[in-house]
């Protein structure tokens, strides 16, 4: 409690509180304070009624609750494991020191991604709204955060379900044997019948993705109209996201089930599957053999925790959507380690399959090179460019191995050096197939690279069948939590039936997803990926990290979290929130922003002709659009704030949930039999005003006494308490 408190200056005062301010702050129908069971027992206090019910505050307001701990957790992991962990990790881990990058990751994601993923788990579910109401309560002035977040979810949702659509339409692609990007088409030319040369320049599958599923564009300039069948796959997509998240948390936590588990069970398939191939070791060696000396560069660090920070959806608002649908004293400090745990373990256990299969790629490449550049050698032998004599006598060409053929190529580079050159042989290492493998990202990685591997599997069309199946369920799992990030903050601020409002949502995002459809939709998706949600989303965290911990107050928010849980948590977490946890979200930023000043604006576009990706500058129109997608996120933080600080716009602090609002009034009502208590006796018998351990949760540091008889006007639900709130007071 304050020390300023109206409760503690009436202790020297003579003056009887004359008005209930428990129905005051209710602003409802009289209450029975005394008889409640978080009244103590004192002037009048005494048990609950025989027979009355104990109603649960998500019963009081009517709001959704999750119907298992399970099932939360399940929400909670299907929205921070997510492609990502599929397509990025792995590459991040290869390219940044093997397991040496594991070391920065883990350091990251205890002083960063824990902390303040524990903190939207909390204000969720103390304040029980979404995330406009969760920073409106925290802070009015800053209530342009919730706003923000939820811009950064409408333009991540639009992109996100067109992989969702194009994984759909691998889907149904795996139905055939062979898969239709085995092999290269051949095209009729008169009578003679020749390979597709796009096809024949590049590869089967880089081939099917660019031609076949994109039918993509030279430039972003170029349109070139929509794709009908990327057009109808992002139909499906939206379609199932939207009869998932229709009834809110009553039918997205029952698709959660499967969602969530399903992923698990096809990694763990493709891990013992993987393992049995040729080169799977291999491939993982290489994976975690660690590059200790990279570890220390700074854009490891800066990589690991932009990694760290997406991985767990922090900032989204789908985290607090999900944890305000939470009992009040329900472990949120346990569901935050346990989810960042199961998401690092994720990301591990999707590295190990990723380079088990790309490493049985590169065996098999290794090989193909081997058989090409001994038919090469054979040739030369034949035609005595090289003598028989260069070629060791244990060597066996009908069974050339990869040793065998090293042992031979470093015979001819010494004795034919001046003329080595004209041969045109490779090497063929194995380890220059694996650093090529493990160069690819995102869809790179899952449509071509992943796709290729497959194809050599046996039964190779079931194992397509069930990776594009895990991705459509990883993408169904986060795009979930994104919408709730959405329909939420918009179902606690408007009485809006939430089914009009998630298909009225998801039909005008296909209509907005129709631009990443066209033939050039592909441009679109990088450039939404590059700037709609990276400086924005962090920003917003870092507002919310300094919302609380400096303006709300630290030692306020643990001591909240403390009745909330019923213990303390531990003390690190004081320091973590308000010193360490902003320095690091700061420096992130900064390096964001030095990275963006220093990298060109750009795409790689793919030049049909040359069958290859060529970077190219975005013009001026598509430059304004990169810049106008960062304003536009991050626009509503000034706006709020400067309308807030002028009165323009009213005060939504106060615009909590009917069970949040009945046990700020009980716990005011306590306050006040405490007062009368104290007011009845002595000065000098009277004892402390005020126990240590009371903590009002507002934005403010006034108690709920204050805050009523301070109110000049009080008006129904909806509106603020007062009229001119004050501005909130920091308490370290």
């Amino acid at each position: 409690m304050p020390k300023s408190s109206k409760v503690t200056q009436r202790e020297h005062s003579n003056e009887h509180v004359t008005e209930s301010v428990a129905d005051l702050l209710a602003l409802e129908a009289p209450m029975d304070y005394k008889s409640s069971q978080m009244s103590m027992n004192m002037a009048g206090g005494g048990p609950p009624p025989i027979g009355k019910p104990d109603i649960s505050p998500d019963l009081e307001d009517g709001r959704p609750a999750w119907n298992s701990k399970l099932q939360y957790i399940l929400a909670q992991v299907g929205f921070s494991v997510g492609l990502g962990n599929v397509w990025r990790f792995p590459y991040l881990c290869q390219k940044n020191g093997g397991g040496a990058y594991l070391v920065p990751y883990f350091i990251l994601l205890i002083l960063i991604g824990i902390p303040l993923f524990f903190l939207e788990l909390a204000v969720g579910q103390r304040i029980r709204r979404g995330s406009i109401g969760v920073w409106n309560y925290v802070c009015p002035r800053l209530g342009g955060i919730g706003v923000s977040s939820l811009m950064v979810c409408g333009f991540v949702g639009l992109y996100y379900n067109v992989i969702i659509g194009w994984s759909i339409f691998y889907f149904f692609q795996s139905f055939q044997y062979p898969l239709p990007w085995s092999d290269c088409p051949i095209r009729r030319n008169g009578s003679q019948a020749i390979v597709e040369p796009e096809c024949e320049k590049s590869s089967a599958t880089t081939y099917f993705w660019y031609r076949e599923t994109l039918n993509i564009t030279s430039t972003i300039a170029d349109s070139g109209g929509l794709n009908w069948r990327m057009t109808l796959s992002l139909l499906a997509a939206w379609i199932i996201v939207c009869l998932a998240v229709i009834k809110g948390i009553q039918s997205s936590g029952k698709v959660m089930y499967f969602s969530s588990l399903f992923p698990y069970l096809v990694l763990f398939c493709f891990l013992v599957r993987g393992l049995f191939l040729k080169g799977a070791v291999d491939g993982i060696a290489h994976m975690f053999t660690p590059k200790l000396e990279i570890m220390l560069e700074p854009q490891v660090w800066r990589e690991a925790a932009t990694q760290v920070f997406f991985a767990l959806g922090l900032g989204f608002g789908g985290v607090i959507a999900f944890s305000s649908y939470n009992k009040r004293d329900n472990n949120c400090h346990f569901d935050a380690v346990l989810v960042s745990v199961i998401n690092f373990v994720t990301s591990i256990l999707a590295t190990l399959v990723v380079f088990a299969v790309l490493g049985f790629k590169a065996n098999v490449m290794n090989e193909k090179c081997v058989v090409e550049n001994a038919e090469k050698i054979l040739g030369y032998l034949n035609s005595n460019v090289l003598s028989q004599d260069l070629i060791p006598p244990h060597v066996n060409f009908s069974h050339l191995t990869s040793s065998d053929y090293a042992e031979m190529y470093g015979v001819i580079k010494i004795v034919k050096e001046d003329s080595f050159a004209q041969l045109g042989l490779e090497p063929c290492l194995l380890e220059d197939e694996l650093n090529k493998a493990g160069a690819v990202q995102g869809t790179g990685l899952a449509f071509i690279a992943f796709t290729e591997a497959m194809t050599h599997f046996p039964a190779s069309p079931f194992w397509s069948v069930m990776f594009f199946f895990m991705l459509i369920n990883l993408g169904l799992g986060s795009m979930i939590g994104t919408m709730t990030g959405i329909t939420t903050p918009i179902l606690d601020t408007f009485k809006i039936r939430k089914e009009f409002l998630t298909v009225g949502c998801c039909i005008v995002a296909f209509l907005c997803g129709l631009l990443f459809v066209q033939r050039s939709g592909n441009y679109f998706v990088t450039m939404f990926d590059d700037y709609s949600a990276g400086l924005p989303l962090t920003l917003v965290v870092v507002l919310e990290n300094v919302s609380v911990a400096w303006i709300y107050g630290t030692k306020r928010f643990m001591q909240d979290l403390e009745d909330m849980l019923g213990f303390r948590p531990y003390s690190v977490y004081f320091y973590l929130w308000k010193y360490v946890s902003p320095v690091c979200l700061l420096v992130l930023i900064s390096a964001s922003v030095v990275e963006m000043a220093i990298s060109p604006p750009g795409y790689n576009a793919w030049v049909q002709d040359l069958a290859t990706e060529r970077f190219q500058s975005y013009p001026p129109w598509a430059l304004v659009m990169c810049f106008a997608l960062i304003i536009v996120a991050m626009l509503p933080l000034p706006l709020v704030f400067i309308a807030r600080h002028f009165n323009w716009l009213p005060d939504g602090s106060n615009k909590l949930s009917v069970s949040y609002r009945k046990s700020l009034a009980k716990e005011a009502s306590t306050l006040e039999d405490e007062t009368r208590f104290i007011l009845g006796k002595n000065p000098s018998e009277a004892p402390s005003p005020m126990p240590s351990h009371r903590a009002y949760l507002g934005p403010g540091s006034t108690s709920p006494v204050e805050l009523i008889t301070n109110s000049t006007s009080i008006s129904g639900y909806g509106s603020g308490y007062q009229t001119n709130p004050a501005p909130p007071k920091s308490e370290s």
